[in-house]
């Protein structure tokens, strides 16, 4: 089995079983905040992965968002999020994915996303022109900002930063318009398929960025990750946009 195929084998299984899961009913816990919650889905979920990356690339590290931690052997590792979009996926909305990343000591290698409710599947890295279920996506063409979406996220309490409100305000201002839908794995899935023009956010957990940071570069798009004013900002897109966004924040 190619690593292309085991990270699709991988995510399809991991949103089938939490979509499960969810139908059957779960209790909520709550980490950080209250929307920053977890379910015995997440667990499950990250725990079907372990095993199967344990069986198929038994050298391989694995970090998970839900704890998993295993030490390569290989000099590669895969970065699991089980379920990302978890406040979606408690609240019975459709926007919500299972990701992976696979990455070496040459940076990520590929990464796979898919969202169980629409049954979409998206692939691709180094040397893997991206797909959705298996059909190139149209390579991603320039636009300014101006004309496109910004999809983002930043979580209220983080808008009483002046280091964090400014650049962001600073950022959205600069886009036609602006989502904030909940997944950062399936806003990048769409910047990679032409849907999303440009992602930004700041403080990005690797399990939320390399996935899609994987599909939007092997769809032509440019990602960086630039710090400014203390944070960490992720932004992906196409390179125009990209250009112009970080422009933007670098002013701000």
């Amino acid at each position: 089995m190619t690593d292309a195929d085991l990270a699709i084998r991988l995510v399809r299984d991991a949103g089938a079983l939490a979509a499960r899961m969810r139908a059957e009913g779960l209790e909520t816990e709550f980490k950080t905040s209250i929307s920053d919650v977890v379910t015995a889905a997440d667990r499950a979920a990250e725990s079907l992965v372990l095993e199967c990356i344990r069986a198929e690339r038994p050298h391989d590290g694995v970090l998970g968002e839900e704890g998993a931690a295993v030490a390569s052997a290989s000099g590669r590792r895969w970065v699991v999020d089980p379920v990302d979009g978890t406040y979606n996926f408690l609240s019975g909305l459709a926007y919500w994915c299972s990701a992976i990343a696979l990455e070496d000591d040459e940076g990520v290698v590929l990464g796979a996303v898919h969202q169980p409710i629409t049954g979409e599947t998206w692939l691709g890295g180094r040397d893997l022109p991206t797909t959705l279920d298996g059909v190139p996506v149209a390579p991603l063409e320039d636009r300014p900002l101006a004309e496109v979406s910004v999809a983002t996220y930043v979580h209220p309490t983080t808008l009483d930063d002046p280091d964090v409100a400014e650049p962001w305000h600073a950022i959205v201002g600069g886009a036609a318009t602006v989502r904030i839908l909940g997944s950062g794995s399936c806003d990048l899935a769409g910047v990679a398929g032409g849907r999303v023009g440009v992602w930004a956010q700041h403080s990005t957990a690797e399990w939320d960025w390399l996935p899609g940071k994987a599909l939007v570069d092997a769809a032509g798009g440019r990602t960086e990750v630039v710090e400014h004013r203390g944070h960490r900002w992720h932004v992906a897109g196409n390179r125009q946009a990209v250009g112009e966004l970080l422009e933007l924040l670098r002013a701000s």
